[in-house]
Parts: structure tokens; C-alpha cells; sequence
């Protein structure tokens, strides 16, 4: 209502900035003079409405000045001339002024086009099933109308069991979409070829080492990206999941294991590591570590833009605390109850990328379930088919 009431009131601002023109100089002596009213209305209309509308404006202003100098026998004065001619200059300028804004809406249109596109390319959102599992994914931008940021996800079948990587690259812009690009371009092909999910770490290290070369330098190339890798294998000679999920945590937030009958697990890991990218300053063989997953139970990977989400008196935001105890019916109603719980908690003054990925390993008999999984800028509404 409120956004509604202020757009009339702008629709409305110049034709009563004209109509309090004429109602000034009527009711004042000659020599006051309403021509800096006459000449803001074109000046109000020109960002707002279209050229038409800003023209016609321009008009009105003009006529209603002429106008009162005829009624006032000014008109052939030199002031009376100059404040018509004023008055007409501005509402050309005001004209000029329209195309900009519009040139450079079209131009910000356009831009987010191609930066929805890019995002799209560059991290697809996974398939709603995967290998039999249930996924769901959302990447919030904290920056309205923005797409594209440093953290990344990807989900891949492979004949090792499904496979996935949720990570953060340390830095944002162009540079960030690069390294995103570089460590799932290099996830993609090493989940398929390699044996272990440490072998899979390590293709990565060395890719963002490769192009960190390639760049002069790591610290070119964003120095260092922060990732959980997981793998969930199927048993022996069947198609079915053995009921465990292997995990490589270098320098991430930990997962959430959430259980179907509420319980919650944080998935700490017991030999931390450094983050990819700074094999330099350390090396020592990953270690992947077996967790439980029974069916019903969902995996819950983010960024630390979830987890270091503020409110206004600088409380960080707990997914472990705030999610314990809950049920969901499927992994998009996780997501839908963390970005609606995070706003809340934020009061939409999100200062961070959020990259959320949920997997659930469905129970004997549950349905399959349909959802979507729009990019959403803050304070964007989502729709739902």
C-alpha cells in the first residue's frame, strides 16, 4: 500500500507543481514570479514517465506560463520573455534527461539478462532427483537485482556414487565467477574420474593452483576457495545407497545431518584442513570421513553466509539451533523455512552470498515430490507455480 500510494503521488507531483504555479502567480503581486514551479514539473516527470508524458508536461509547463503573462500583460517584457524562455530550455533539457534514464534502464535491463544468463552457465541449479536422492538448491544474492557471486554448488551422478561440492570463494565480481567456473569445471570431470573423494580434493587444489600460475599468482586469482566435498556411494551390485556419506571439509562450515524424526547432527570434522587453493602454506593427505545417512535423513550444505548472517544487534545466525527439532516433508521446505527464517533474522540486511544445497535420501515408499529453484535477490518475491 504504501509503495502504491507514493507512485500516485509521483504520477500526480507535476500537474500539481503546475496547478500550485498558477494559483502562486495569481495571488502575488506582478513581479513574483512562478517560473522556477513551471520549470521543475518537466524536470519531476522526465525520470519517471515516458517521453511522451515528460513532453506534454514540458507543454503545459510553457502554455501556463505564457498564459499568465498575457493575463498579467507582461508577455512582451524582457523578464516575462526570459522566464518563458527558461521555462522552455528546461523542458527541453528535461527531454534529454528521459532518454538518459531510459538508455540507461534498457542498459541495466540488459545487464541483468546477461547476468542471470551467466549465472545459469556457470552454476546450473542441480536436477530435483539425482541418483534416486531429492535435491534442492537456492543461491540468495545479498545485493538486490544481483546473480552472480563467489559461492557455488554442483551435483553429479557418477559410477562412484553421487557426488557433490558446496564452496565460497574468498573475493567477489568477475574474478570470483572465475574461480567459481574453474573449481566446477574441475569438480565436473574429476568426480567422474577419480576413485576417492580425497582424489577429488585434490584435482581441485591443483586446478585453482594451475590457473593461480596462470594469473601471477594465487593471491590474482582470489586466493583460496573454502569447500565440503561429499560423496554418497550405493551398495555392492545394487542400486542402492549403503547407508553412509563420505565427506572432505577444507576450511568450510560443517553440514547439517537432519534426521527424519527431528534429531540434527553437526558434521564437524575431526582432522580440519586448510582451504583449497593454499597448498603452499601447508600439505597433508585429505582424509574422508564416513557418516551416517539413513533414509529420511536430508543433507544440509551452505556458505557462510548463512551461518554469519547478523541481526541488528550483531548475533550471528545458528542453522543447528534454529533448525533442531523440526520436521520437513522434503529438502525445498528446508530451504523455503532457512531463507524466510534468515530474513527475519536479518531483517533482509543480508550482507553476504548464500548458497544453499539440501539432499535427501528418501524412506521406503515416500513420493516423489516436484519443485522449483529460482536465483532470488533479496526482496524479490518468489513465485511458485
Amino acid at each position: 500500500m504504501a509503495y502504491g500510494g507514493a507512485r500516485r503521488f509521483i504520477r500526480a507531483l507535476p500537474p500539481l507543481v503546475i496547478a500550485g504555479g498558477v494559483a502562486y502567480d495569481v495571488a502575488t503581486p506582478a513581479s513574483y514570479t512562478a517560473a522556477p514551479l513551471f520549470s521543475a514539473a518537466p524536470l519531476i516527470a522526465a525520470p519517471f514517465f515516458s517521453l511522451l508524458t515528460t513532453l506534454l508536461t514540458g507543454i503545459a509547463a510553457v502554455l501556463a506560463s505564457v498564459g499568465l503573462h498575457l493575463y498579467n500583460d507582461t508577455a512582451s517584457d524582457i523578464p516575462g520573455l526570459t522566464e518563458t524562455l527558461t521555462v522552455l530550455t528546461v523542458s527541453a533539457l528535461a527531454l534529454l534527461v528521459n532518454r538518459v534514464v531510459r538508455r540507461s534502464g534498457e542498459r541495466l535491463a540488459s545487464a541483468r539478462v546477461i547476468a542471470e544468463t551467466a549465472q545459469k552457465a556457470v552454476l546450473p541449479m542441480p536436477a530435483e532427483r539425482i541418483g534416486g536422492l531429492q535435491c534442492a538448491a537456492r543461491y540468495e544474492a545479498a545485493q538486490a537485482d544481483a546473480f552472480i557471486g563467489g559461492d557455488l554448488f554442483a551435483v553429479q551422478d557418477t559410477p562412484h556414487g553421487v557426488r557433490l561440492v558446496v564452496g565460497d570463494v574468498r573475493g567477489k565480481g568477475l574474478e570470483a565467477v572465475e574461480a567459481v567456473a574453474v573449481v566446477i569445471g574441475a569438480f565436473r570431470e574429476a568426480a567422474e574420474q577419480e576413485r576417492t573423494l580425497e582424489g577429488v580434493a585434490q584435482r581441485l587444489e591443483r586446478a585453482l593452483a594451475r590457473e593461480g600460475m596462470r594469473r601471477d599468482g594465487l593471491d590474482a586469482f582470489e586466493g583460496f576457495t573454502t569447500a565440503v566435498l561429499a560423496e554418497i556411494p550405493r551398495a555392492d551390485g545394487s542400486g542402492t545407497f549403503g547407508g553412509f556419506v563420505r565427506l572432505v571439509n577444507r576450511g568450510h562450515p560443517p553440514p547439517l545431518m537432519l534426521y527424519a524424526d527431528g534429531r540434527l547432527d553437526l558434521l564437524d570434522p575431526v582432522d580440519p584442513a586448510l582451504p583449497l587453493g593454499m597448498g603452499d602454506l601447508a600439505a597433508w593427505p585429505d582424509r574422508a570421513e564416513a557418516r551416517s545417512y539413513p533414509p529420511g535423513a536430508t543433507l544440509l550444505f551452505y556458505t557462510d553466509g548463512l551461518s554469519e548472517a547478523r541481526d541488528a544487534e550483531g548475533v550471528f545466525y545458528d542453522p543447528a539451533e534454529r533448525l533442531a527439532g523440526r520436521l520437513f516433508p522434503g529438502p525445498e521446505e528446508v530451504l523455503d523455512a532457512l531463507v524466510g527464517d534468515v530474513r527475519l533474522h536479518t531483517g533482509g540486511r543480508s550482507t553476504d552470498d548464500m548458497a544453499l544445497l539440501a539432499v535427501s535420501r528418501p524412506a521406503e515408499g515416500q513420493p516423489e515430490r516436484r519443485r522449483t529453484m529460482p536465483v532470488v535477490p533479496p526482496g524479490r518475491p518468489r513465485h511458485r507455480p
